[in-house]
């Protein structure tokens, strides 16, 4: 039988007062408190295990453990997973710890759609660096548009180590002459599907033909398109092909749909304002139109409000972001495209606007909340020309409720399809009491009368079993 210990975390240890069940940790001593994280079972190097420390990781995502030791490997990887499942760690955690500083050319490329997304990875390329105390002796560059390219190019007397940045850009320095890649020894490609979507994959191709053609090549993204497959096909060799969690939304969400009827968005968006308590929440619309005049029209209502969309410019982006991050906004109105370039944490709520098109915009978008285990709700305002997309996302496993704010409260609703399913339902009851009922060996005058009332009393009867249900 196994002992039961009491664990206890202590500056200092008293050797008269122990217990022999009590294990004592050290605050002050890393080594027993901290180290015993469990990426300790891949060869990394013993500084990236103490940078791992310093970063508080104990058990890598399920992301993790799978591309972490692939990567180390060397091999080309295909990985698929949700947004938030620790995708970026599951790339620099491997190949960072390859870094040979001796080598003065470029040896990791890290490409995003979006200059948000590359800033947020070069954010934590430089954590690292400074956790491994390689400030001075890695070069790390972010290449995106926006910025000054002169004072780009003036910075890069040496070749960078490290480069992070939108493909754009990238391929400018490229073309340029200021920039060469040949000998870099991986390449990553974060929101692939994001990069087909704007039109990127081909700047990613001409930069990769620049590129040994043997680099390892890492692929992540949410979904993987047909679309996608000449290219996977045309640079990933045997790649290993990774994808976590099959679930077409977060387990903890609850998904509620309301009808918008005769009341316009913003009017029903105020009232559902009343009858939540979200600490960040999301508002999606069908276009930057839309959301500019979503949100003009919930700031008339006195709701404080954020707006992102791809319209802005880089500098309204940024004072937008930063006002997120100060948590200066509870709502922040959205398009699609400016929302999944941009990693937005503390998300409870997701409210859908406009119904998405599609079922991966659908999936996108409600994959903003609930992450890490916490729980979310989506609420989508729905006519009745959305119904058809609702049923494929039933069709799919989404379970949605259905609703109403009235006088300030929630009140659950019927369905869309309660006729259909009372129909559906009351048919499905007559065919299974007709089943039940016993034919007469010989018909005799009024045997259909019989069978009938008979029938009456099973369908009666499978009625009220259901019910004790």
């Amino acid at each position: 039988m196994s002992n039961t210990y009491i664990i206890k975390v202590i500056d200092e240890i008293d050797k008269d007062i122990c217990d022999q069940n009590t294990l004592y940790l050290y605050k002050n001593e890393k080594e027993i408190s901290m180290q015993k994280h469990l990426f300790k079972q891949y060869a990394l190097d013993q500084w990236m295990n103490d940078v791992i420390d310093k970063l508080e990781f104990y058990e890598p995502t399920p992301i993790q453990a799978k591309v972490v030791p692939e990567a180390l490997r060397g091999r080309s990887i295909i990985g698929q997973s949700e947004t938030g499942s620790g995708k970026t760690h599951a790339f620099l955690i491997p190949l960072l710890n390859q870094m040979n500083e001796e080598e003065s050319f470029t040896q990791f490329v890290f490409t995003a759609p979006t200059r948000e997304l590359a800033i947020q990875i070069y954010d934590e390329v430089k954590k690292i660096m400074k956790y491994a105390e390689k400030e001075t002796t890695w070069r790390a560059k972010l290449l995106i548009g926006g910025t000054d390219k002169k004072r780009t190019i003036d910075k890069m007397k040496e070749p960078p180590h490290i480069v992070v940045g939108t493909p754009g850009r990238i391929l400018d320095l490229i073309e340029d002459g200021h920039l060469d890649i040949y000998k870099a020894k991986s390449f990553v490609i974060d929101e692939t599907d994001l990069m087909l979507e704007l039109g990127l994959i081909e700047e990613i191709d001409k930069i990769l033909m620049r590129a040994d053609p043997d680099i390892q090549v890492l692929v992540f993204s949410a979904t993987i398109s047909e679309k996608l497959q000449p290219f996977l096909k045309k640079y990933l060799d045997k790649p290993t092909y990774v994808k976590i969690d099959d679930r077409i939304a977060p387990e903890r969400m609850e998904h509620r749909l309301i009808s918008l009827r005769h009341r316009s968005q913003s009017d029903l968006i105020y009232e559902i304002t009343k009858v939540i308590q979200p600490y960040l929440a999301i508002i999606f619309t069908n276009g930057k139109e839309r959301a500019n005049e979503l949100s003009e029209s919930l700031i008339e209502k006195g709701i404080n409000v954020g707006l992102i969309h791809g319209g802005l410019n880089q500098r309204e982006r940024k004072r937008v972001l930063k006002d997120i991050q100060q948590l200066k906004y509870q709502y922040i109105v959205a398009t699609d495209l400016a929302a999944r370039g941009i990693d937005i944490k503390g998300v409870s709520h997701v409210i859908n606007a406009d119904f998405p098109k599609e079922e991966s915009f659908y999936i996108h978008r409600v994959g903003r909340t609930a992450r890490a285990g916490l729980e979310g709700t989506a609420i989508s305002l729905y006519t009745d020309d959305d119904i058809s997309l609702v049923k494929k996302l039933e069709k799919k496993g989404l379970s949605f409720t259905y609703y109403d704010v009235v006088k300030s409260e929630w009140r659950e609703v019927k369905p869309w399809n309660a006729r259909q399913k009372r129909v559906r339902h009351e048919k499905e009851t007559e065919k299974k009491a007709w089943q039940q009922v016993r034919k007469p060996k010989k018909v005799k005058p009024g045997y259909r009368k019989k069978m009938k009332k008979q029938q009456q009393n099973i369908k009666k009867k499978i009625g009220r079993n259901q019910f004790k249900k």
